[in-house]
């Protein structure tokens, strides 16, 4: 019984980080470019009382024997870089990646920075930056007297400047793939950063493989369905419930079998 308690109070603080879990998802069900995570469990150590197959007799063996497990931990937490839907936004410097990749900036610290978050804005110097005024990596800059802005499907960026017909080419938008995404840390802000599990970055052009193509004037959506995260919320609930009740039981166990001399 004392088991019981312990296994029990394993499984409600597994379900707690699960509700932490879920919780975060659809607090960013708004949140351009955001993935969703899940939470992973396994099992812990089981003790052995009885190993399957030991002899139980000189020409018999025991089919399963018995073991009793100890509950429950959090494996880990998954991103999951499923695309999400498309905004159509009619802004000139919105994009969405149409597949895999991911945008690069660059951070304070002269680090980069990986983003499936196309929301990119104009700072004072005509650069190309995130909300928080982060540069695209490679810096593209959008001269003073540009009428209109073009991002082609394969990352190629044109401007119409006033007093001319024809647009003028100034630079690229290159993208980023891992070999394991869901290995990237987490750093917010729409932000990733390499980890020794997703692997060193390797660039390429929009639409090679390996690489989705641009979509200008649109945003990726998060990919957190609503409905499912409520469903997960209701299932974690009830599981939280079913282990607190199991440890109430097993404390009614303990105080019947401590009464027994009344």
């Amino acid at each position: 019984m004392i088991r019981s308690l312990w296994s029990a109070a394993t499984g409600m603080q597994a379900q707690t980080l699960n509700i932490d879990v879920i919780s975060n998802n659809l607090a960013n069900v708004g949140t351009s470019g955001f993935k969703k995570s899940r939470a992973d469990f396994q099992d812990l150590l089981y003790q052995t009382i009885r190993s399957p197959g030991v002899s139980s007799s000189a020409d018999t063996q025991v089919p399963t024997g018995i073991q009793v497990g100890h509950g429950v931990r959090p494996a880990a937490t998954q991103k999951m870089f499923t695309q999400g839907e498309f905004n159509h936004t009619q802004n000139d410097l919105d994009m969405a990646i149409e597949g895999g990749g991911f945008f690069q900036v660059i951070q304070p610290n002269g680090e980069i920075g990986y983003s499936r978050a196309g929301t990119f804005k104009l700072d004072s110097d005509g650069r190309v930056v995130t909300s928080d005024g982060f540069p695209m990596e490679p810096e593209i800059t959008i001269p003073a007297d540009t009428m209109a802005i073009s991002i082609g499907t394969d990352g190629t960026v044109s401007v119409l400047l006033a007093g001319e017909n024809q647009p003028s080419e100034i630079g690229n938008i290159e993208l980023a793939q891992f070999i394991n995404p869901a290995g990237l840390k987490s750093i917010g802000r729409n932000l990733f950063i390499p980890s020794a599990a997703s692997g060193d970055a390797t660039t390429g052009t929009p639409g090679e493989v390996g690489y989705g193509t641009l979509a200008q004037g649109y945003l990726e959506m998060s990919n957190v369905s609503v409905v499912d995260e409520m469903v997960n919320m209701i299932v974690a609930q009830r599981a939280y419930e079913t282990n607190s009740k199991t440890i109430q039981a097993a404390d009614d166990m303990l105080q019947t079998a401590t009464n027994l001399r009344r």
